[in-house]
């Protein structure tokens, strides 16, 4: 990759006293992709955001944002951020605090398309003091978006947000990086990661735990679940079939834990053969999270 493409981190640490938040990460992000920065409370993925938007200083290492300091990318508006903390600001309306964002950066876009795009047009003209949670976080990701940022930064962008705003945040964000914008998000929302994002780093005590597409991360824990209808077999009859991890019953269905999934599957047919609604399913990426981060408290 060229060294002025897209995103770079390089031996990145921080410490506040004696508490190490990052510890040396190594993490490129090509121009174009859309990354999910996942792990548990107090995995360091905020203060790596702070970091890579120029908010904090790295006390080792370095962050690079299109081949210029993060503060120098945020300067000339290639950098747009929604983050968790702060407040807008009181008594202008939400269209007046959009219209002075986009004052601030030479090639905005323009501010109704943004409105409408963010779905805030519909109180645009209420101050900002008088909104929702869920209206506050819409207008957080205008302001965000006006600036016609090529790196698009978000931090739990969806937490105030119900399941019909959720799903209209990320019909808005594929059709933004439809057009080769760079996206960095961390969420708890995991499934959100898993369908939105082209890649996962997931983080866990500061250090990078695992790096690649969802599907890779997924295939990392080595499980898959079998799921069928099948009455009057008890749980522990089914751990006992080759390839099985464990079994649970859920009323007339269950559900295996598998090792080696094509050797249970035959396993279970050739000794259950009236098994039916069958289903094999990769771990979902929850189990990956789960396993790898607290693999990672364990050696810590």
């Amino acid at each position: 990759m060229a060294a002025n493409g897209g995103i770079q981190i390089a031996g990145l640490a921080k410490s506040y006293g004696d508490v190490r938040a990052v510890r040396g990460i190594d993490v490129s992000i090509a121009p174009g992709e859309t990354v999910a920065l996942l792990g548990p409370n107090g995995a360091g993925k905020s203060t790596t955001i702070d970091m890579v938007l120029g908010l904090l200083d790295p006390d080792a290492g370095s962050v690079t944002v299109f081949g210029a300091t993060p503060r120098d990318a945020v300067d000339r508006g290639s950098v747009g951020a929604m983050l968790q903390v702060g407040t807008l600001l009181r008594d202008l309306t939400a269209r007046e605090l959009v219209t002075m964002m986009a004052s601030l950066y030479p090639r905005p876009l323009p501010v109704e398309n943004v409105l409408g795009m963010t779905g805030v047009s519909s109180f645009a003209d209420q101050r900002t003091q008088k909104l929702s949670g869920g209206q506050t976080q819409r207008v957080r990701f205008a302001v965000a978006l006006v600036s016609n940022p090529e790196l698009l930064v978000l931090d739990e962008p969806t937490a105030a947000l119900d399941v019909e705003g959720r799903h209209a945040f990320w019909s808005t964000m594929r059709e933004f990086v439809a057009s080769g914008r760079t996206v960095l998000f961390a969420t708890h929302y995991l499934e959100e990661a898993d369908a939105f994002a082209d890649r996962v780093v997931l983080m866990a005590h500061g250090t990078v735990v695992a790096d690649g597409p969802p599907n890779e991360v997924k295939a990392m824990v080595g499980t898959r679940t079998i799921r069928a209808t099948l009455p009057d077999v008890t749980a522990e009859e089914l751990e006992r079939l080759p390839g099985v991890n464990s079994a649970a019953r859920r009323g007339e269905a269950v559900e295996l834990s598998c090792a080696d999934s094509d050797r249970a599957l035959r396993a279970l047919l050739d000794t259950y053969p009236a098994a039916r609604d069958i289903e094999v399913a990769g771990a979902a990426l929850e189990d990956a999270f789960l396993r790898l981060t607290s693999a990672e408290e364990a050696v810590a």
